[in-house]
């Protein structure tokens, strides 16, 4: 084999295995592309909402709790203001509640205030019952007006509802027997409700 063939075939040689050396470094590049492709994740655009949509809708919900607890605050506060309101009301209404008819009673009160004068100088003792009985008449009318009715019990059937019994006595007749014979403190009624009970003797 001449010189220039030997050389001719080294040359070769050399260029293959240049070829194959760069044919495998091309290959590894082209592994390792793929490699760090697979490890990419993938995107999905509909799996999470963005950082500034979920930031919003946390402030929107702070927003409106704050805003119903200021309304419950609100109504709290004018709550337990009309509470307060209406306690005052109620205590003024309960201590001024008989003002009309103490109003009313005052004149009464003057007429026996006279009586006591007249007494004091008195010589006729029928006039002084007279004037006693004219202001109890009075007294009663200005009672009745104000819706006090008194209780009729003698000769009644005996009503626990009404009435009182304090003791039993044997009945002068027999038609009053489970009746009141005697009475020794009268009921009355205030606009048909019993406001004191007759305490009354029934006979047996």
């Amino acid at each position: 084999m001449k010189f220039s063939e030997l050389l001719n075939k080294k040359k070769k040689t050399k260029m293959e295995e240049n070829q194959t050396t760069e044919n495998a470094e091309q290959k590894d590049i082209l592994e390792q592309n793929e490699s760090v492709n697979n490890d990419v994740p993938e995107i999905d655009e509909n799996s999470t909402q963005p950082d500034d949509e979920q930031i919003s809708d946390e402030e929107k919900l702070k927003a409106e709790a704050s805003e119903w607890q200021n309304k419950y605050l609100r109504l709290y506060a004018e709550f337990d203001n009309f509470k307060r309101r209406t306690s005052k009301e109620r205590l003024e209404l309960l201590q001024i509640a008989g003002k009309d008819v103490i109003v009313d009673l005052l004149t009464v009160l003057d007429d026996f205030e006279r009586a006591q004068k007249s007494i004091e100088k008195a010589t006729d003792i029928e006039a002084v019952k007279e004037g006693v009985k004219l202001v109890h008449h009075k007294l009663k009318n200005v009672l009745n007006n104000k819706g006090l009715k008194e209780m009729t019990s003698i000769g009644a059937e005996f009503d626990a509802d009404v009435h009182e019994g304090i003791t039993n006595i044997p009945a002068p007749s027999d038609d009053l027997k489970g009746k009141v014979v005697d009475e020794l403190e009268k009921g009355y009624y205030l606009n048909d409700k019993v406001i004191r009970f007759a305490k009354v003797i029934i006979g047996a």
